[in-house]
């Protein structure tokens, strides 16, 4: 039995089709974790609106930056990476600001129905 010489195209071919079933994969479990992303932020946007109300029914500043400091310091503690303290401070700002935007949008609906 002698053995045939490989084919370096069938090869080739393998590993492009190997290569592109991971990547589905990837993409597949990236679009579920987006997916699961999405429904955290807007769980966290409803706890902030509730937040919102309650600090405004017994009087307190919505903005109040001394908590929003504490907020960020979690987050990066909480970080075990491959995102660095930078990155996380950049995301959990972006987040505390459109929350801030919707606590506006609801105290303007409140104030004007």
């Amino acid at each position: 039995m002698t053995d045939k010489p490989k084919d370096p195209a069938a090869d080739q071919d393998s590993a492009a089709t190997d290569a592109a079933a991971r990547m589905r994969q990837f993409r597949e479990r990236i679009d579920r974790l987006d997916a699961e992303i999405v429904r955290l932020l807007n769980v966290r946007a409803e706890c902030a609106l509730a937040l919102g109300r309650l600090k405004e029914a017994v009087g307190l500043d919505t903005y109040q930056p001394e908590r929003e400091l504490a907020v960020l310091a979690h987050a990066r503690a909480a970080n075990d990476g491959p995102l660095d303290g930078e990155a996380i401070t950049r995301l959990f700002e972006r987040i505390i600001d459109e929350n801030r935007r919707l606590e506006r949008l609801a105290e303007c609906k409140d104030t004007h129905p």
